[in-house]
């Protein structure tokens, strides 16, 4: 069993989301985790076999809060397991320019922060239009409209392929475990 902390930052709760699901898997899976918003992460992560860090994309870029982070503890997350995930509608269709800008968000955060996760996911995320501002309403829906089609400002949408979070829960429990030699739970 590993003890994981899962940390992200979120706009508007879908990473947070995505973050808690995360953890339900891995625990699920047998390992101790910690599910928390980046702002809130422990300052050492000394008590922490592998870590996850999650964020939403806004205006082309994760939240500065995740970069620092990042950065600040570049060399404890290069001596332990650790994955990026992220939450955007680029990764919500089935556009291979949009994807393909999806993953350049990602190559473009691993620059900016000279880190290298061992496992990446993307996801799409969601739209919450009851959320939202008169002038960010106005933004997403021509944001939307380009990227999903889904304009109806009277109501919410989640694009977030659920068993695609689970599956890369799994994949990085997996990897966790053969890097640190341990068996889950359920299979011993």
């Amino acid at each position: 069993m590993a003890t994981i902390l899962v940390c992200y930052g979120t706009s508007e709760g879908q990473t947070a989301k995505v973050a808690d699901r995360l953890g339900q898997t891995l625990a699920e899976r047998g390992h101790e985790t910690r599910v928390t918003d980046i702002k809130s992460a422990p300052a050492d992560l000394d008590d922490f076999d592998a870590v996850l860090v999650g964020a939403s994309i806004h205006v082309g870029k994760q939240q500065s809060a995740v970069s620092e982070f990042v950065m600040e503890h570049r060399d404890a997350l290069a001596g332990r397991p650790t994955g990026f995930f992220q939450v955007s509608l680029s990764s919500a269709t089935d556009d291979p320019e949009r994807r393909a800008e999806a993953a350049d968000y990602v190559d473009a955060f691993v620059e900016r922060t000279d880190w290298h996760p061992d496992r990446i996911g993307l996801f799409g995320g969601a739209l919450r239009y009851s959320k939202y501002g008169f002038l960010k309403r106005l933004m997403m829906k021509r944001i939307a409209k380009e990227a999903t089609g889904d304009t109806d400002t009277s109501r919410d949408y989640e694009y977030t392929d659920w068993a695609e979070v689970e599956a890369f829960a799994n994949d990085f429990a997996a990897f966790v475990e053969g890097r640190l030699g341990t068996v889950p739970a359920d299979a011993e």
